[in-house]
């Protein structure tokens, strides 16, 4: 189900900043997102440019923006971000989330006009510079209708429920065994962080 956006406080700091966040996208090249692994969901014309995984920084690609860097680092019990790219004519199919506790915000930036996700029952629209936040397990697909690749800040932080908890998000998530989640635990378990 969506959340209300005003109920977290970073998303107006998110907001504040979008076109701060937009310039350092834009300084990403093509070739550095990488295709979502689930092929299964979507068959081509979705990508990722991560910063953080399971609160793993990834070093590198963080260095190349060091503002939206910061402006995610900020955000309590934050445990993935990243940029998250839909091309013209994709359609993420009907699918749930793997770790309980977590909502995931995304942040509109680029193409968002004739783009919409829907969660449980209800359908909306991105719009850039305005956040949606909503419950990842929950069955969630998502559609590019426009004529512009579509491109969001994806961010998982952990619900407030949990922020107390002292199991961190990797244990969490392992005991689902399965899918995207696991696959992206084991390479950034082998890959250095900065």
């Amino acid at each position: 189900m969506f959340k209300n956006p005003t109920d977290y406080e970073f998303t107006q700091d998110l907001e504040a900043n979008w076109q701060v966040i937009k310039q350092e996208l834009e300084q990403i090249s093509s070739s550095d997102f990488l295709d979502w692994p689930e092929k299964y969901l979507y068959g081509k014309g979705w990508q990722t440019f991560g910063l953080y995984g399971f609160g793993m920084k990834l070093g590198k690609n963080c260095k190349i923006c060091p503002e939206t860097t910061k402006l995610v680092n900020k955000i309590p019990n934050m445990v993935t971000a990243g940029f998250s790219s839909l091309a013209p004519n994709a359609h993420i199919a009907p699918h749930t989330g793997y770790p309980d506790g977590v909502l995931r915000c995304h942040l509109g930036l680029v193409g968002c006009d004739g783009c919409s996700l829907r969660v449980g029952d209800e359908v909306r629209e991105w719009q850039e510079g305005k956040c949606l936040v909503f419950d990842d397990t929950t069955e969630h697909e998502a559609w590019n209708r426009g004529d512009r690749t579509r491109v969001i800040l994806l961010i998982d932080f952990k619900m407030d429920a949990l922020s107390t908890n002292s199991q961190n998000i990797e244990d969490a998530s392992s005991s689902s065994g399965k899918g995207f989640w696991q696959n992206l635990k084991g390479l950034l378990s082998g890959s250095k962080s900065e």
